[in-house]
Formats: C-alpha cells, sequence, structure tokens
C-alpha cells in the first residue's frame, strides 16, 4: 500500500495487492463471518439475499454464486429451486466453511463448491443461466473486466443480480455514516479480533461507483434491462441485469 488512506492500493502491482490482501482478510475472518454479518445488518442480510435470489429467477436453472463465502447465498438458491448451483469463491478457508454448511444438510440440491477467480473464471462461455454475487463487487480490481466476464459465462437471456453495498442517499448519510465507520469496525473488531478487516469494509466504499454508475457499466458492459433497488436505508443495492438473446 503506497498511499496515505487507508486500504488503498497503487503501482503496477496494485491488483495483485489488493487480490492478496482481500484474500487473506477473509480467511482470518472465516470463524466470526456469519455472526458478524447479522450483527451488522440487524439479520437483514439473510432477507437480502432471499431478495437477490429471487431476482435471478432460479426455478430450475444451472446458478453460479461467486464468491459464495460460507455458503449462504448458494443455499438460498437451492431453496428456490436450482437445479444446480455452482458456489466459486478464491479464499479456500471460506469454502471449507460452505462444505461444513452442506455437510449439515442444509441443501435439497447439488450445489459444488470451487475456487474461483471472479476476474478470471474457469467456466466456458454461456455456462450459467444466472450469475448471482454479495458483497463482492468493492472487492474486485478491475470492475470493468469482472462484468464483461460475468457476461461471458451466462447463457443468452442469463439473469445477473449483485447484492452490495452501496453510497447512501446524502440526506441519510449523517445517519448511517456514524453506524458504518464507527460501529460497525469496533464491532466486527471486538467480535473477530481483525480490527483492520473492519476497517476495511467502509474504505471499500472510497473508490466503488453509486448505483446509478454502476447501472451504467453493466449497460457498457453489454447487459441489457439493468435495474436496482435500494434496501437497508438505501446503504444496499440490488442491481439486476439480462445478458441479451
Amino acid at each position: 500500500m503506497t498511499s496515505k488512506q487507508p486500504h488503498t492500493w497503487s503501482g503496477p502491482d496494485a491488483s495483485a495487492a489488493k487480490a492478496e490482501y482481500v484474500r487473506s482478510m477473509f480467511a482470518r475472518i472465516v470463524p466470526r463471518y456469519d455472526l458478524i454479518n447479522r450483527l451488522m445488518t440487524m439479520g437483514l442480510d439473510r432477507r437480502w439475499r432471499r431478495m437477490a435470489a429471487e431476482l435471478a429467477a432460479p426455478c430450475g436453472a444451472l446458478a453460479l454464486d461467486l464468491a459464495t463465502g460460507t455458503g449462504d447465498l448458494a443455499m438460498e438458491l437451492a431453496r428456490q429451486g436450482c437445479a444446480f448451483v455452482v458456489g466459486a469463491d478464491f479464499c479456500p478457508e471460506m469454502l471449507v466453511a460452505a462444505l461444513e454448511k452442506i455437510r449439515c444438510g442444509a441443501a435439497r440440491v447439488p450445489i459444488a463448491f470451487t475456487a474461483a477467480d471472479a476476474q478470471q473464471m474457469p467456466f466456458a462461455d454461456n455456462t450459467f443461466d444466472c450469475l448471482v454475487n454479495g458483497f463482492l463487487l468493492r472487492n474486485l480490481s478491475d470492475l470493468n473486466g469482472a462484468l464483461r466476464e460475468f457476461r461471458r459465462v451466462l447463457k443468452p437471456g442469463g439473469r445477473l443480480v449483485c447484492l452490495d453495498l452501496t453510497h447512501p442517499p446524502r440526506t441519510l448519510r449523517p445517519l448511517l455514516w456514524p453506524w458504518f465507520r464507527l460501529a460497525v469496525p469496533i464491532m466486527g473488531g471486538l467480535v473477530s479480533g481483525d480490527f483492520d478487516a473492519y476497517t476495511y469494509l467502509p474504505d471499500s466504499l472510497r473508490t466503488y461507483p453509486d448505483a446509478e454508475r454502476l447501472r451504467t457499466m453493466m449497460l457498457s458492459a453489454g447487459f441489457a434491462n439493468a435495474t436496482y433497488r435500494r434496501v437497508g436505508l438505501g446503504a444496499v443495492a440490488i442491481h439486476r441485469a439480462v445478458k441479451p438473446d
């Protein structure tokens, strides 16, 4: 890291440095990851994942849950009727936790977990009926390239659904920023024992596009019918787009 800003990368190796930081950070917080998600969102993250899965129209589909983490969104896709779900993540420790959930009988249909980088996926063109991701996009070093990669692996007519934090409306920022920039890092650090990981969370929005700009980027990447819905008092957005036939 070469900038005075925390969690900011620059230089010729910036992309690789950010990727390695994100990978190691998520590996460290696996044991408390689900618990902290529930605490930070007051349990609403489960509802948001259900909404994201519904927007993907998963019934009978071959689905890809990218940056699957501990597998919650993959299992929600399964509950909503997917024929088969692939959960992919580039953090092996997260995949181990997801597999443990599956062994406990949480899924009704086959789910396969695999290691994969969202920006260079090991899947053939036109493979999936739908692609979903939860809280992935802010962690990518090349968002435009990743959106093109999402389009590549989707079948014509395939649905893309992205759930992530976003910049809240200006009128609500005085209410939300103290929670997001002070309470969440302190709570996450105390519960996980890793304060750096949860100061990265608000820092990750510094260069991230707002909801409308992200919608425009999806269109520029070749998607159609890009829309979004704000939830969580406007601090979270669920984007949906379609790969043209």
